[in-house]
């Protein structure tokens, strides 16, 4: 949930760790450091504190030299302070850490340091326990790998060393590095954001080795001293994308980006008017041996497999399970080999995600993942990939990468009900046109924003909301509702709305604002008739209506784009999203990074 840079090379070293810095911010944290080797005064000097990234900027500004490390922390343990930020010093050792270290009060207890710790991080003790087996002149990577062996938990070190100046040494267990070089030196990074824009070519660092990295490049050795090869990656979108733009928000730009990234995600997909996987590797074989499907995600990606599952369940009449990564492995799930368990992800780092997709590997569940980011840790731990091609997602709230994600369940839905034969070559075609016709209706739904922004005017001033909508509606209303609370703070619950008469319609007092969305024609009348009930008790409704669905017994204030029913969630979700944008932005809130949000959770 935090962000490192490293950078080691024949140019300034603060300029550009304070430049990755800015672009981690999107991370989530609460506080920023520094850590810059002097060649004048021939020791690492540390600038950290509370706050953001430009409060560093203004501390750090007489920090000298050409190799350093960056972080931003977002607090587990210990509060937020500028004696906890990173990074952390110990002796001759200094270490920027993302992770958590399960076992660091056995490892202060067993060193004997607790009086002499400045900080209540377990990443201060780790830079204790490496600098208690290093001694000036020694090998630092076998104190590493000393240290290493010892720590329990997940972990990603960035590590300088007093006595060996520009270079830096790296190490991870679970938690991402990326690795670059270019002609002015060598980077790391948590992220491919922060180092982009020096290489298109980059590596991810194999958990358990030790990367050296120095002007001259990077060189990376396992645990018993030998050379390990590292498989070279290559950026596919343009680093300029992770900028806003003319857009005042990041959030605002990625929502306009869906009709494009939609499109990228779905035509690079379809070949004849068929769904093909053939380029991403997947095999048809496990969608056909399966005998049910489990969907393992969490927050928003969580939402899209709700999706995924009315979709599938729907047309190729196979079981869907959809869990809570974080609660997987704790409910004893039924898995087997005759399991695909699909792990979605926009990072492919979500720390619960990757321990449910190693748990379900371990029962013989084949696996699939949908991410976004190539080479990420979920990417290669599962047998299968999907990237979502939505590119880079700065804000905190997360928008297209959902939809892509939505999108790829939708393709996931007509291979695999033709491959079973639950539909014949036409209807298979008949519906991947029909999912060829959403990017038009998201640009038709962006070209009327100044609608939805006139509507969130009315939700400005309210403490709760609540979101009604029956069938396919109801989990895109769980998305919709997730946006409006994470970015306004708005206190807001989505419903079926079939359930309100049965505890929840107890809080629906006089002006209680309720979204309302119609998009499913089967069951227009009795959502219409749960309207009623919210009305009938003083809600002020304000609803979301599918174009053509409209009749006397309903006024809309949003006219929806005209799908057919199953093809509604990605539409109506981007409306919502822009509701949740302009409340938010209105109420004069930090838009992109929501107060205690992360956007890449890696810590269970």
């Amino acid at each position: 949930m935090c962000g490192i840079i490293g950078y080691t090379g024949y140019t300034d070293a603060r300029g550009k760790l304070i430049k990755g810095l800015k672009t981690l911010e999107y991370r989530g944290y609460d506080s920023a450091g520094i850590a810059v080797f002097n060649d004048t005064l021939n020791e690492v000097i540390v600038a950290k504190c509370e706050g953001r990234v430009e409060r560093l900027d203004e501390k750090s500004k007489d920090i000298k030299g050409n190799t350093g490390i960056g972080h931003t922390r977002w607090a587990t343990h210990g509060g937020v302070s500028d004696s906890n930020s990173h990074p952390h010093k110990f002796g001759n050792v200094t270490l920027v850490h993302n992770g958590i270290i399960e076992n660091y009060a056995s490892i202060k207890n067993q060193l004997g340091i607790a009086g002499k710790l400045k900080s209540q991080t377990d990443s201060e003790v780790v830079a204790a326990l490496i600098d208690n087996y290093y001694h000036i002149g020694s090998d630092p990577s076998e104190a590493i790998i000393k240290a290493v062996r010892e720590i329990k938990g997940t972990f990603a070190l960035g590590i300088m060393f007093d006595d060996i100046p520009n270079v830096i040494y790296a190490v991870r267990n679970v938690s991402p590095i990326v690795c670059c070089v270019n002609d002015d030196g060598a980077y790391i990074a948590s992220d491919i954001t922060a180092i982009g824009e020096y290489s298109k070519e980059y590596f991810v660092l194999p958990e358990l080795t030790i990367a050296e990295i120095s002007k001259n490049g990077i060189e990376v050795r396992d645990f018993q001293d030998n050379k390990v090869d590292v498989k070279m990656l290559e950026l596919d979108w343009d680093i300029n994308n992770s900028s806003k733009k003319h857009y005042p928000f990041y959030m605002e730009k990625e929502i306009s980006e869906q009709p494009e990234v939609i499109e990228k995600t779905i035509r690079s997909r379809i070949k004849d008017g068929l769904p093909d996987f053939s380029a991403d590797g997947v095999d048809d074989s496990i969608f056909t041996e399966c005998e049910n499907i489990t969907v393992i995600a969490c927050g928003t990606a969580m939402h899209a497999g709700l999706i995924g599952k009315h979709l599938i369940e729907k047309a190729c009449a196979v079981p869907v399970n959809v869990y809570m990564a974080s609660e997987y492995m704790y409910c004893d799930p039924i898995v087997s080999d005759k399991t695909l368990v699909i792990c979605v992800s926009q990072s492919g780092e979500t720390i619960d995600t990757l321990e449910a997709l190693k748990y379900a590997k371990s029962k013989g569940a084949k696996t699939l993942s949908i991410v976004n980011v190539k080479g990420s840790s979920i990417a290669m731990t599962s047998d299968n990939v999907i990237y979502t091609n939505a590119g880079p997602e700065i804000a905190v709230a997360s928008t297209k990468a959902y939809t892509t994600q939505v999108a790829v369940f939708y393709l996931i839905t007509a291979k695999t009900a033709l491959l079973r034969g639950c539909f014949n070559e036409d209807e298979t075609k008949s519906f991947v046109n029909e999912l060829e016709k959403i990017p038009q209706a998201v640009d038709d739904i962006l070209q009327r924003k100044d609608e939805i922004h006139h509507l969130s005017q009315s939700l400005l001033t309210a403490e709760h909301t609540f979101m009604i909508g029956r069938g396919l509606d109801y989990p895109a209303l769980l998305e919709a509702s997730l946006k409006l609370k994470e970015i306004s703070y708005i206190h807001s619950e989505a419903f079926a709305s079939g359930e309100l008469k049965h505890g929840t319609i107890a809080l629906i007092i006089k002006k209680t604002p309720v979204i309302a969305l119609l998009t499913q024609e089967k069951l227009m009348s009795k959502q219409i008739s749960n309207i009623r009930e919210v009305e009938s008790r003083g809600a002020t409704v304000i609803s979301f209506v599918k174009d053509g669905l409209q009749t006397k017994d309903i006024n809309p204030d949003f006219i929806l784009p005209n799908l057919n029913d199953d093809f509604m969630a990605i539409p109506a979700v981007v409306a919502m999203q822009l509701l949740a944008y302009y409340v938010s932005a209105d109420k004069g809130l930090d838009v992109d990074k929501p107060r205690n949000l992360a956007k890449v959770v890696t810590v269970e």
